[in-house]
């Protein structure tokens, strides 16, 4: 029995010293990369999958990346809300963010949700740092729709706030908020806001963490590699439905502004962040210019 379980240890040593060598030509591909993580309120919610997201954040910032989170928080909002009576509105399956539902928004994304992600890459010995879209106008943004109340649309990103927190070894942790030219709070989408801040970044990869495995085509498979124009045939021809629309329009937002490649994967996978950038099947549907 104990020569069975020494045997075994050994068999996964063996198995992890292999893994590691075969991701070296991958974190040498990516050394020095510039890679923005949308990371859905979902994953926040259980303690298990925000200390493994936290290990792998703190390991692909040793690996000499550079990882900028932008979250968001919707089920923690709902609580709120509910606990202080106050009413949701919809139109058409979208909140209406009124100026009662930004406050507690902002309450909720820039307090409790933003500090338990920065807490939980500094327990796994990173140097996070938490911050919003209003600070030092970091996206500075106009009223999407009238329709939906004080929802933004962001028109400039001040990426050198965030370019001065990498280039001093911090990750930022960004809450989607953004400041309106006279100075109105607005809610942005968690997507819409990394796309946005991985376009003003330049960045090399926008992950988009969901609760889908990525892309799929007529028949339920998922694709792993699309171009940008295979992405806007798919959606004339109604193979892209529903939720996946706004995604895949966001990652083609963010490669027209200069984004090298957008992945849309499912962020409940396991270490799902290192399987994308350090293996060479990756996770997901990975998006091209």
């Amino acid at each position: 029995m104990i020569m069975e379980k020494s045997q075994a240890m050994e068999r996964d040593s063996i198995a992890t010293a292999r893994m590691l060598s075969e991701a070296l030509p991958h974190i040498q591909r990516h050394d020095g990369s510039i890679v923005v993580i949308k990371l859905g309120g979902h994953a926040i919610s259980s303690d298990e999958a925000m200390a493994s997201f936290a290990r792998d954040i703190v390991l692909m910032h040793q690996c000499n990346l550079k990882p900028v989170i932008v979250h968001g928080g919707g089920p923690m909002i709902n609580d709120m809300l509910e606990k202080l009576n106050i009413e949701t509105k919809f139109v058409k399956g979208k909140r209406v963010s009124t100026p009662e539902t930004v406050d507690v928004v902002e309450m909720v994304l820039s307090g409790k949700v933003n500090k338990t992600i920065v807490q939980a890459i500094n327990n796994q010995g990173g140097k996070a740092v938490g911050l919003s879209g209003k600070d030092a106008n970091l996206l500075q943004c106009k009223q999407a729709d009238k329709s939906l109340g004080m929802v933004g649309e962001p028109f400039c990103v001040n990426a050198d706030v965030i370019h001065s927190l990498i280039e001093n070894d911090f990750i930022p942790v960004i809450a989607p908020l953004g400041t309106g030219e006279d100075g109105e709070t607005y809610n942005v989408n968690g997507d819409t806001a990394a796309g946005a801040i991985a376009g003003g970044l330049k960045a090399d990869r926008l992950l988009l963490l969901t609760d889908v495995d990525g892309v799929k085509d007529k028949e339920g498979d998922v694709l792993t590699n699309l171009t940008a124009n295979q992405v806007n045939t798919m959606t004339k021809n109604n193979v892209i439905v529903g939720g996946m629309i706004p995604k895949t329009q966001t990652a083609l937002d963010a490669i027209f502004d200069g984004v090298r490649a957008v992945v849309i994967m499912d962020g409940r996978v396991p270490n799902a962040c290192l399987l994308e950038l350090f293996t060479d099947h990756g996770a997901g549907s990975m998006i091209r210019a």
